[in-house]
């Protein structure tokens, strides 16, 4: 099988050397992807297109190559051809009758040539030639030029025939590779996953940072998407996925941080740190997925005041797209079922979030906050390359879950604890009739935990069973196996 793959047009605009530079990282990002999966496949062509040959006729094969080309990012759209030598009208018309004959019967059609070389016709010469042999000899219901119920795409190259099976949508954007390195700050969510997906397309090579708030199973979930976003868009090139343990960050804010300015706060931690990241990367910007007013933090006030706790570039893809329209993204690329299933934090951190945050107010709380908890946080990240990052993905974590508490449970061997936040499990308190109910805040729990008793069985809980399913997890893998969660019912 033969493809030819169509340059997206912004880089059929620019000056001579830079074209050349494009077409040669395409041409390079395209070999790094398809002789995966075809080690005999062939690539070629310099300026006006690039074809691609396939060694192989085995239809799953084809099948993975035309696949791969709709997630190569450079293309525009490609085309699956039958290619031959050129001879004449004649011998074209005899092979679009065997190609096309049966698919054209009884219905209108168009042939669309397109010709580049020294020939002694024109294009519509071709067109008009071809058409009319297909319409007499294929029992064609007529030529239609303006809505055709077929179109045959011809394609005659020097010496070259090319009939077209099919055409195919490309991602467009730049080849990755022919822009700088980013590093983006990856929660699994609708909207990171859909800014490092923009960023490839646009031919940047992306890394992934992470900041873990909730334990291992969160970390896995972010892995899981993060690598299936590279593998699928970006595995041209190799990238890094960083994992920062940010609990401690957390814990701090929570602590010392006033209430109203820990999602401010808490983003500025972020950002340090991710700064840090790109530092030792040699990196000299950083992506996130933030919407203006999407969030409290997100405000332009509030982003003002976040960025100017770093020097680093700050790029925002979606930075004027609304919810919706990142969500038809996420699922026309494949994340919806990541983001949707992944864990949201926006309610941790604080219930009374400013939208106004005033700089000198920032500064005041920040003198509050032990830097060291920073530092060392980065001490203990993890840097792993992205294809290492599947080794973790088969590690079983889920942990049963108890819904009913029986008499057996009340007998005081089993201890419910409530992981929410104080200020929402003051709001609604948890009571449960012949049970002990211990208070832990989440952040809170893993230092406390190690002087619990390991003959009790302990039930931790929260309202939505997201947060207490992930602990649960963590301490599991920690070796305390006699933990569970508890799901009330409604």
């Amino acid at each position: 099988m033969k493809y030819i793959i169509k340059l997206f047009p912004e880089i059929t605009i620019k000056s001579r050397p830079v074209r050349k530079q494009l077409i040669k990282q395409l041409k390079a990002n395209l070999r790094n992807v398809l002789k995966r999966i075809d080690p005999d496949l062939k690539v070629s062509g310099q300026w006006d297109s690039v074809e691609v040959e396939t060694g192989t006729d085995q239809q799953d094969v084809i099948d993975q190559v035309t696949e791969s080309l709709g997630h190569i990012p450079g293309i525009a759209h490609f085309l699956s051809v039958q290619k031959y030598a050129y001879e004449s009208f004649d011998d074209t018309l005899e092979k679009a009758k065997t190609l096309y004959g049966a698919s054209i019967e009884g219905k209108t059609l168009c042939v669309r040539v397109k010709r580049a070389g020294q020939h002694d016709f024109k294009s519509i010469d071709a067109e008009r030639y071809i058409g009319g042999g297909l319409r007499q000899h294929c029992n064609a219901k007529g030529i239609d030029l303006k809505n055709p119920e077929v179109q045959v795409n011809i394609e005659i190259r020097d010496k070259h025939l090319y009939l077209v099976d099919q055409k195919y949508a490309g991602l467009g954007g730049f080849p990755i590779g022919s822009q700088e390195s980013v590093l983006s700050l990856m929660s699994g969510g609708f909207d990171s996953t859909v800014a490092s997906y923009l960023t490839m397309r646009r031919g940047i090579k992306t890394h992934f940072c992470f900041f873990n708030l909730g334990g291992k199973a969160h970390e896995l979930g972010v892995k899981e998407v993060s690598h299936y976003i590279w593998e699928k868009f970006g595995s041209s090139h190799g990238v890094k996925f960083v994992s920062v343990p940010f609990e401690g960050v957390v814990a701090e804010i929570l602590q010392n941080v006033d209430n109203s300015y820990m999602g401010v706060v808490l983003k500025r931690m972020m950002y340090r740190a991710a700064s840090a990241v790109a530092e030792k990367m040699e990196l000299d910007t950083i992506v996130t997925g933030e919407s203006v007013a999407q969030v409290s933090s997100q405000t332009l006030k509030n982003l003002s005041v976040i960025d100017r706790v770093t020097d680093t570039l700050v790029l925002r893809p979606l930075v004027t797209t609304h919810k919706q329209e990142i969500v038809d993204i996420a699922t026309q690329i494949g994340t919806y079922e990541f983001a949707a299933n992944m864990p949201e934090y926006c309610g941790v951190i604080s219930d009374r979030p400013t939208t106004k945050a005033s700089m000198k107010r920032v500064l005041e709380v920040e003198e509050k906050f032990d830097f060291t908890v920073l530092d060392k946080a980065l001490d203990e990240m993890v840097i792993q390359h992205i294809k290492n990052v599947v080794e973790d993905f088969n590690q079983d974590v889920k942990v049963e879950e108890v819904s009913v508490l029986s008499d057996q449970l009340a007998s005081g061997e089993t201890v419910v604890i409530d992981i929410r936040h104080p200020d929402e499990e003051e709001k609604s308190p948890l009571e449960l009739d012949g049970m002990t109910v211990e208070k832990i805040p989440f952040y809170k729990l893993h230092t406390t935990f190690k002087e619990k008793s390991l003959t009790t069985e302990y039930l931790l809980y929260c309202d939505r069973g997201v947060m207490s399913q992930l602990h649960a997890q963590q301490l599991q893998a920690d070796g305390y196996t006699n933990v569970k969660v508890f799901k009330k019912e409604k």
